[in-house]
């Protein structure tokens, strides 16, 4: 008897799709017919719905004609278990943020963003997501590369539901640099809640709710929560009970947060400070 899927399978699955769209540009029909696979059988390997076992990894890596380095890397590091899995990691020329949140944030039907310094990068302008990459210490020549994989994220915008609890604090970093590039910031969130997108504020000094790190929330039609977790250097993710600690800091943040005329309220004050 096959075994359920896990946590695991779903990362994998999400990851795969990353690698067949970004890194080899294959179609789905494509990808299943080179790997003599069922069409849906590969769609339901990306979803993570069934169970994946290395050697069909290695199977799809191999007929798809990633390079050998690639390859026997990747395999080895999924052989060894290694808590920071081949998954985690970007694939050269497949920005991290394309990779497997994109895939993760395609299929989920609700995505909830916790924000403590910056903007979230769904809601980045062009000028934020520099800045924010620049502070992050990241080479200037990949800061075009990291914003169109960020614009490409933010497409998912409008088919499903969003959600961003922002900290008064990220509001009032000028990452943008200007005043001009600030003022855009600011009214994009604007022109994010007349498109539907609830944005609400998480109250500067407020000490009732104690998050250290940013995260996104994602619900699935037909699958557990999944959340990712940015930490320094990268991020990771969790999932089955470790979601639960997070749902729970979604829930008091509701309580919390300004409202979403409220926080209308204050980004135009802010605007008008400038």
């Amino acid at each position: 008897m096959r075994k359920r899927p896990q946590a695991r399978d779903r990362i994998i699955g999400a990851r795969l799709r990353a690698i067949r769209t970004e890194r080899v540009g294959l179609s789905q029909e494509q990808a299943a017919d080179l790997a003599q696979w069922p069409p849906a059988r590969l769609s339901r390997t990306e979803r993570g719905l069934r169970a994946v076992t290395n050697e069909e990894v290695a199977t799809l890596l191999t007929a798809w004609k990633l390079p050998l380095a690639d390859r026997e890397r990747l395999l080895q590091e999924m052989r060894v278990g290694a808590s920071s899995g081949w998954w985690d990691r970007p694939l050269p020329g497949v920005p991290q943020e394309v990779g497997a949140l994109a895939s993760y944030e395609s299929e989920a039907h609700e995505l909830v963003s916790v924000s403590l310094t910056v903007i979230p990068g769904l809601l980045q302008t062009y000028e934020t997501a520099v800045g924010v990459f620049r502070a992050d210490g990241g080479p200037s020549e990949d800061f075009e590369t990291g914003w169109m994989a960020r614009l490409r994220r933010q497409q998912i915008l409008g088919k499903v539901t969003y959600m961003a609890y922002i900290s008064e604090t990220a509001l009032r970093t000028p990452y943008g640099g200007s005043r001009d590039a600030v003022r855009n910031q600011l009214g994009h969130l604007l022109a994010a809640q007349d498109r539907g997108i609830t944005v609400r504020v998480i109250p500067a000094h407020q000490t009732r709710v104690t998050t250290f790190h940013p995260f996104i929330l994602m619900r699935f039609p037909h699958a557990d929560p999944v959340v990712h977790v940015e930490v320094t250097g990268g991020a990771f993710y969790v999932s089955d009970d470790a979601v639960v600690p997070f749902a729970s800091i979604v829930t008091r943040l509701g309580r919390l947060a300004l409202s979403q005329r409220e926080t209308r309220t204050i980004i135009l004050r802010l605007m008008e400070g400038l």
